[in-house]
């Protein structure tokens, strides 16, 4: 199982701008997909942006447009890019990552605020 850290929450006013970065225990090569969650008070984790090792990519709805999902291989890192930020996507986020026969890795989660 791949351990995962988080960084890059944080409070930012609505129309900013936030990165948030997930480096891997082990080489991303490894690794068939990540990709990020979020859940805020009250509501089910939902799925907002996957990346699998073909560099495909898939959005919620609510974030397409505003938020870009990509690799850093030279840092064994996924990132998540977030722009136009709205006070809905307020949650914490948490990195999650899958390979084939082995168990589903989580990060400990990492808060975003935005404020309006």
């Amino acid at each position: 199982q791949v351990q995962l850290v988080e960084s890059g929450g944080g409070l930012v006013q609505a129309g900013g701008s936030l990165r948030l970065s997930c480096a891997a225990s082990r080489s991303i090569f490894s690794i068939n997909a990540m990709g990020w969650y979020r859940q805020a008070p009250g509501k089910q984790r939902e799925l907002v942006a996957v990346i699998n090792s073909g560099g495909i990519t898939n959005y919620a709805d609510s974030v397409k447009g505003r938020f870009t999902i990509s690799w850093d291989n030279a840092k064994n890192t996924m990132n998540l890019q977030m722009n136009s930020l709205e006070p809905e996507d307020t949650a914490v986020y948490y990195c999650h990552a899958y390979t084939i026969g082995r168990p589903a890795s989580w990060g400990q989660g990492t808060q975003v605020t935005v404020s309006s």
